[in-house]
């Protein structure tokens, strides 16, 4: 295959790629947390009750959210359920043999998992965003759930007391590229059991969720753009200077 063809090729694979997600399942756009401290504050808390029972956070430790506005009797009090120091890192009791024998697999650390999952579809935050709310009831899994964004996904679905159980509806349609096909097309969610939330409140827990874990996965985050922003400045008035300079030194010797 010569440069063109595999030019081509990848052009024809962009609206595939476009879609982001392991199963094809469009992504949605995350509510941007970064500047809120109490969705910060309420993230931290639903993270420390929902996910570090079977997640690892080893790159951020309890004393680092005092950077979002708690304190460390806050932290100590609401956050430490295991009697460790607030100087630890944020990791799970669950050894990763247990984990491995009931999951099949290890739970990924999840420190910088926002920043990994970051793709052509969107950011990380709307990846995050859009798997934890599109779990459905599935009985052909073993958990009883399965996801749109990951297919046949070994975790269980954590929030579903929340959520309460969706079941997802599904409708036949022919292959708009092969009429002699028919595609199983996903048509939206049905509320089987309701949750302790409303669709709203959930959808606002998550991306609190999901806007601290995008801070996790990089604390210093606002500190890096101010910086950016100071040092552009910077630059700039560099550079004109420089240019001014250069007009100067030119002037002399024409």
């Amino acid at each position: 295959m010569n440069f063109t063809q595999k030019f081509f090729a990848l052009v024809a694979l962009l609206p595939a790629l476009a879609l982001g997600a392991e199963g094809g399942h469009p992504l949605d756009r995350a509510p941007d947390r970064s500047h809120d401290m109490a969705a910060l504050q309420n993230g931290a808390k639903l993270f420390v009750n929902y996910c570090l029972n079977c997640h690892n956070a080893s790159s951020m430790r309890y004393n680092r959210l005092r950077d979002i506005g708690l304190s460390e009797d806050q932290i100590r009090n609401n956050l430490l359920f295991t009697g460790g120091k607030v100087g630890e890192l944020m990791t799970t009791a669950m050894p990763a043999k247990d984990a491995k024998a009931w999951f099949g697999v290890v739970p990924p650390d999840l420190s910088v998992i926002s920043r990994a999952k970051s793709g052509p579809a969107g950011s990380g935050g709307d990846y995050l965003y859009t798997y934890l709310r599109t779990f459905y009831k599935d009985d052909t899994r073993p958990t009883g759930f399965n996801n749109l964004v990951i297919p046949n996904v070994a975790m269980p679905h954590v929030l579903w007391q929340l959520q309460g159980v969706q079941g997802a509806k599904w409708v036949d349609e022919k292959d708009p590229h092969d009429a002699s096909k028919t595609i199983h097309k996903f048509a939206g969610f049905e509320q089987l059991t309701p949750g302790t939330m409303s669709k709203l409140e959930f959808d606002t827990a998550v991306a609190d969720l999901v806007g601290y874990m995008e801070w996790m996965a990089e604390p210093a985050q606002q500190t890096r753009k101010r910086l950016g922003v100071a040092v552009l400045l910077f630059l700039s008035v560099f550079a004109f200077l420089a240019w001014r300079l250069n007009a100067t030194y030119w002037k002399e010797i024409k």
